[in-house]
């Protein structure tokens, strides 16, 4: 029995080291496996969750092209959450299972999607800088040593691509306009950036997961070099646009051949980690909501199912 697991772990490293991937059906350590679960159960979360801030502005939308792509993109993070429920279940979870967990608490979502949207212009800014944080977070998580995750972020990163440049270009109209319009994309982007920053986790010395996570090639960067990689990239998109980062410290440094930058409020973030966010009771009182009021149709669906392997059973016989 003890060889028989040395081989296993033998063959599994042998798969991560070669950057091969890892199937559902392959022997996978524990810890791997758990690891897994965690981090694609959050994500998966996070899209599902990460509706209710835009959803918000729905009805609200200023002109019907406005809602129309509000609502298609909100579509978009349904379906996103539905590939990634999807892809932990090939770990042998249930997705009623993180459904529970999600509204007992028992797993978490990113952070930023306990932050209120106050206005408008915060579907622009959510659309450029949390979706352009999200797509350098998992664009490298396409090359992700679990099978079903790397293939689901594929179509995850192409859409939230398109969502960016939605939001920028959204920003773009809005600077073009009024005094006003201007002065609420700016103090749009003033609270929503350092909670963008946060988004790629706690620093790398403070980080207990990531170590074995990139060990395992499920992710491949640090969070301080993700967020590095978003600072640099934002910084000429926010020239184009006409607005500044709250950021006294947000500098270009020529020896490194990168900004410097200021650091995040790493107690905010713990305790909107914590379940302490402006808006976390709301957000998980209404999935929580959400699902209760969907009983029926989960019911439903069952009922039809079973009645229809029923009457396919019945043809079977009967032939």
């Amino acid at each position: 029995m003890t060889e028989t697991i040395i081989e296993l772990e033998t063959e599994f490293e042998r798969i991560i080291q070669s950057d091969q991937r890892i199937e559902p059906r392959d022997w996978m350590p524990d810890g791997y496996r758990k690891t897994l679960i965690r981090q694609i159960a959050q994500h998966a979360h996070s899209e599902i969750i990460g509706m209710q801030p835009e959803g918000n502005w729905l009805t609200r939308a200023p002109s019907l092209r406005r809602k129309a792509i509000l609502m298609a993109k909100v579509q978009d993070e349904a379906g996103h959450g539905l590939y990634l429920y999807s892809a932990t279940e090939t770990l042998g979870v249930d997705r009623a299972e993180l459904t529970d967990n999600l509204i007992e608490g028992r797993q978490k979502y990113s952070s930023i999607f306990n932050y209120p949207t106050l206005s408008f212009a915060d579907v622009g800014v959510i659309g450029w800088l949390v979706d352009g944080a999200a797509i350098c977070n998992q664009v490298p998580l396409c090359r992700s040593s679990y099978g079903p995750y790397g293939r689901a972020m594929i179509r995850v990163c192409k859409e939230e691509s398109f969502h960016q440049r939605q939001g920028f270009e959204l920003l773009m109209t809005m600077m073009s306009g009024t005094q006003a319009q201007r002065d609420m994309v700016q103090e749009s982007v003033n609270r929503w950036w350092w909670p963008a920053l946060m988004m790629f986790g706690p620093p790398d010395d403070r980080s207990p997961n990531s170590a074995q996570s990139m060990a395992w090639r499920i992710k491949r960067h640090t969070n301080d070099e993700l967020r590095q990689r978003f600072v640099d990239m934002s910084v000429p998109q926010a020239e184009i646009l006409g607005v500044t980062f709250p950021d006294p410290d947000l500098r270009w440094n020529a020896e490194r051949g990168a900004h410097d930058f200021g650091e995040p409020d790493w107690d905010e973030f713990m305790q909107v980690v914590k379940g302490n966010g402006a808006t976390s009771v709301e957000r998980i009182a209404n999935r929580r909501a959400a699902h209760e009021n969907g009983a029926w149709v989960r019911e439903a669906a069952a009922a039809f199912a079973a009645r229809t392997a029923a009457a396919d059973t019945t043809t079977s016989e009967q032939e």
